[in-house]
């Protein structure tokens, strides 16, 4: 749509003319503890299956019950405004996390370290940068296409934190509410069920991680005729919260993929496989003698990888219009707010940004740093190129946020695009190869964060925007949520990694290799649950092809001997340490994807048959009028993570239906139904799940390395004494505690009649 100089009258909440605290230290420590909360939960959710959700809403109402107890104390009550910067500077993490955790362990899985100063420097520049880029395009995205972009999740947001006002800011918005009004009982309630779905989703996974009490995952195999055809799911809150959230359709398209790999794909590679006496490539055994898992590993991941990179670009030529006009419009503004800038002395409250010269300066010294630091392996090209992509996926995810939402903008879809580009510009310029692999992916790395947290932001300010924010503070909480977030997030990326490393014997995977020791300069020891067995250092060697054994990091003695073969524990292959003991892996989907876009360029070494399958089944798609995307991640995706979000998504629909049934339903549109569900109690208690579930988890990984001996001491007391954990009928009884939460959530989520 073209620029419109005459932007809607909309009247925020608090008048401009209203001085309330705002921008108070409590708001921002706050906002900034929750979005390392947060942002470390989403991190654990993007590592499992490669989706977050807007942390805005949940951090809104979490800010509005910690000072209500604060002023039950003695504390001073908060204002709306408050609120409001709380909000802002804790919904960085979540989208910091994202462009973390989709990007940053393609490097480990590409045969590099995951250092740490790498992956701060990486969240640290590209959420600063993502916020600077957005600025100077407020007025245009929130102000001037208020109508066209509705940000659902910013509006949903703004609702609930005026729903929860306080007297002080009821009196300046003119405004009288009693203390037991329907509305304050409403917000009470409100806070009740978040907190409650949080502490319930924290409770099951102690009893169901910690103390074995059930399986966390049930998987079902099938025999002849629809033979290794499977279906499982991960029977988790967290993901039953996320498919609540984002909804049914979006739900049921993601497990429509995984029932295509595990139902239709797998047992096909079986069916025609099983009478051939060689192994088909990539495959490095015969078909007949791979399991389910294996066949996926062999060759459905490629099928997905090519399949997730054509949904990916698909919807970013789609949003070309969007790019085009978003960049009109954003320069646009630019220039008619440094006209009046010199025309009027003293802007309104509700109108004052960050000075425009200082967004500059802050992009450039963002840039110099990307140039000169050296675990980016950067040039002045990957910088330049930073700045270019940075600014137009800026805009693109601002626009896409607006439109649909910050928890459905495809964030990946931009981040494979810059990594395409990238890979192919550095392909012209002769730059293959190992050394210029983790250029390009710091490339889209900050690219990827960038965009994340532009569209994260522009969510943000709309919320501001309605409620009457003052957009200056807003923008200086958010930059110090991001900062602080992205340096906690890295050191949890690696804790997350170590926690599950496998240290495998090499005598059991590459028994015949070894290497020239005097060459190799690095050296490491064990970390994790096998340091204990094994205090020895070691020098540490990159194996790069697969002859003699797999590709990977490996420890080797001084005599030139292989001692391990370090399997890590995102992405990694083994699943069992050498006592026996179980290890969670993260499967990090789209990282899984960045990797093999960059290998397979650089190095043309992508088996680009199985890719372009994979592309087929994007192309069919969108010829049959189905967006590809989501359908594409859950073809990578495994069904076990895939199948409990389109449960929670069959739960949203069956809560829709009833609800929308009601009278006070009547006479909305579909817009606003889905609205008024988004800002629902089913939602409240799905973010509590999500945001339980997820930090147990993180808790529970982190804790892994001190907790060994009480974990296999579990583990041994389950499968020998509970049926809910072992034995023939405990895929079925562990559905039992499942069916529970997930009758509560569609209780909780029924509405009655006003």
């Amino acid at each position: 749509m073209p620029y419109d100089p005459s932007p809607p009258n909309v009247k925020p909440y608090i008048p401009a003319s209203a001085q309330l605290p705002e921008l108070t230290w409590r708001a921002l420590i706050m906002g900034t503890v929750l979005g390392m909360v947060f942002g470390a939960s989403s991190l654990y959710l993007v590592l499992k299956v490669g989706l977050t959700v807007s942390a805005s809403i949940p951090v809104a109402v979490i800010a509005i019950t910690l000072f209500g107890l604060a002023k039950k104390v003695g504390g001073r009550e908060s204002t709306i405004l408050e609120n409001s910067i709380t909000q802002t500077a804790g919904s960085a993490g979540e989208s910091i996390a994202f462009g973390l955790g989709v990007t940053m362990p393609a490097i480990m899985i590409l045969g590099f370290d995951l250092e740490i100063s790498r992956v701060m420097l990486v969240g640290v520049l590209g959420g600063l940068l993502g916020i600077l880029m957005m600025i100077p395009m407020r007025r245009t995205m929130i102000v001037d296409q208020h109508r066209e972009l509705k940000y659902p999740e910013g509006t949903a947001c703004a609702e609930v934190l005026k729903a929860a006002a306080t007297e002080t800011s009821r009196e300046a918005a003119g405004e009288v509410r009693d203390a037991d009004s329907d509305e304050a009982k409403e917000a009470r309630m409100r806070a009740f069920i978040i907190f409650g779905g949080f502490g319930l989703g924290l409770l099951y996974k102690v009893l169901n991680i910690s103390l074995k009490l059930w399986k966390d995952t049930v998987n079902f195999v099938f025999d002849a005729p629809l033979k290794a055809g499977s279906a499982g799911a991960e029977i988790s809150p967290e993901l039953l919260g996320v498919g609540y959230i984002i909804g049914p359709r979006i739900a049921m398209i993601m497990a429509g993929g995984g029932v295509l790999s595990y139902l239709l794909l797998i047992p096909m590679i079986k069916f025609f496989g099983d009478a051939l006496t060689v192994p088909v490539a990539p495959g490095t055994m015969l078909i007949r003698d791979m399991s389910p898992d294996d066949v996926r590993s062999a060759y459905v991941l490629y099928i997905g990888a090519g399949a997730v990179a054509a949904g990916g670009l698909i919807s970013l030529v789609r949003s070309l219009p969007t790019i085009w006009n978003g960049l009109k419009g954003g320069l646009a503004g630019i220039g008619k707010n440094a006209g009046k800038a010199s025309a009027v002395d003293a802007p309104l409250r509700t109108e004052q940004d960050i000075p425009l010269k200082w967004v500059v300066i802050g992009c450039l010294g963002i840039i110099a740093v990307i140039t000169f630091a050296t675990p980016l392996h950067m040039n002045v090209l990957g910088a330049l190129l930073i700045l270019v992509f940075g600014f137009l996926f800026s805009t693109v995810s601002s626009r896409l946020t607006g439109e649909v939402g910050s928890s459905s903008n495809p964030i990946s879809g931009m981040a494979v695009a810059t990594l395409l580009f990238t890979c192919l510009i550095f392909l012209v310029m002769g730059w293959t190869g190992g050394r210029y692999y983790v250029t390009a992916l710091s490339v889209g790395a900050i690219v990827c964060i960038a965009a994340s947290n532009a569209g994260t932001t522009s969510q943000d300010l709309k919320t501001g925007f309605l409620v009457g924010s003052t957009p200056r503070l807003q923008q200086y909480a958010i930059l110090v949520g991001a900062l602080a977030s992205a340096l906690i997030l890295g050191p949890i990326l690696l804790k997350l990694n170590e926690a599950g490393t496998v240290y495998v014997p090499a005598a059991q995977v590459a028994p015949h290799v070894t290497t020239d020791a005097s060459r190799l300069t690095d050296t490491m020891q064990l970390q994790g649950p096998q340091a204990a067995s094994d205090h020895a250092t070691y020098k540490v060697w990159q194996k790069t092809d697969t002859t003699g054994g797999p590709a990977g990091k490996y420890l080797v003695r001084a005599d030139g001997t292989l001692a391990y073969l370090v399997d890590p524990g995102i992405n990694g292959q083994f699943h069992t340490r050498p006592d026996g003991s179980e290890v969670k892996k993260y499967d990090a989907p789209k990282a899984v994807l960045m990797s093999y876009i960059i290998k397979g360029i650089l190095d043309h070494q992508l088996p680009w048959t199985l890719v372009l399958f994979g592309v087929m089944v994007a192309v069919v798609l969108e010829m049959s009028g189905v967006a590809s995307l989501a359908f594409t991640v859950g073809v990578y995706l495994p069904l076990v993570s895939t199948l409990p979000i389109a449960i929670g998504g069959i739960i949203r629909w069956l809560v829709d239906r009833r609800n929308n049934t009601l009278p006070q339903y009547s006479g909305l549109c579909a817009d606003e139904m889905q609205a008024a569900g988004d800002r629902s109690s089913g939602t409240l208690l799905a973010s509590g799940y999500i945001a339980g579930g997820a930090l147990a988890g993180i808790i529970i990984a982190i804790t892994a390395g001190v907790m060994t001996d009480f974990d296999n001491a579990m583990n041994k007391w389950a499968e020998a004494m509970n049926p809910f954990f072992a034995g023939a009928s405990s895929d079925l009884l562990s559905i039992l505690p499942y069916a529970a939460i997930c009758v509560l959530l569609y209780v909780v989520g029924r509405e009655k009649a006003r």
